[in-house]
């Protein structure tokens, strides 16, 4: 085995166990999960979320390199105490799809995004996302934290777990071939 394929190899599962890593939590059954934190607002998510600061949590969703417009918004979900992140997905008309073997603990489309037909160019050559078990390590979403004054963080939970606050910001982000790293801003 070359150098380049064990790197390759090393690569694909490191950023494969980082993305169970950050979507375990999501197996968690919503059944067993406390609701001790006050409910959030109900109101229906704001488009101008580009247009300034957001009051409630800001919510994005970037195809990365798919260039998918499809899936690509950024809105301002008005929430005034911690919420789901799924929650928040729903009230900002962020449809997400799991796997047929995972199908509320992984991402595997977004708003549509990848379609099953679309061909996604990566180093190997061409893939087609299929949605049966596992995203492929070289391309899939990633979930994104950034608190109101500070930089993006990697989730450390999945959407059916993780709790965003007013001034957060959360994105979706879909990566290729490790492509785009993180967040733009």
């Amino acid at each position: 085995m070359t150098l380049t394929k064990i790197r390759t190899a090393a690569a694909s599962s490191l950023a494969a166990a980082g993305l169970l890593f950050t979507l375990a939590a999501c197996s968690t059954p919503a059944a067993t999960q406390p609701s001790t934190s006050a409910p959030a607002s109900t109101a229906a998510a704001s488009s101008s979320a580009a247009a300034g600061p957001c009051a409630g949590v800001k919510v994005i969703v970037d195809s990365g390199a798919l260039k998918q417009a499809a899936a690509d918004t950024s809105v301002c979900v008005p929430v005034d105490a911690p919420t789901l992140a799924s929650k928040v997905l729903d009230e900002a008309k962020v449809k997400t799809e799991g796997t047929d073997q995972y199908p509320k603990e992984l991402v595997c489309r977004v708003n549509g995004v990848p379609a099953a037909d679309f061909d996604i160019t990566h180093k190997g050559g061409t893939y087609r996302e299929e949605c049966k078990k596992v995203p492929a390590a070289f391309a899939y979403w990633s979930l994104w934290v950034k608190p109101a004054s500070g930089a993006w963080a990697y989730a450390q939970e999945g959407l059916a777990t993780l709790k965003v606050s007013p001034g957060q910001s959360l994105e979706l982000l879909y990566t290729v071939d490790g492509a785009p790293a993180a967040p733009a801003a």
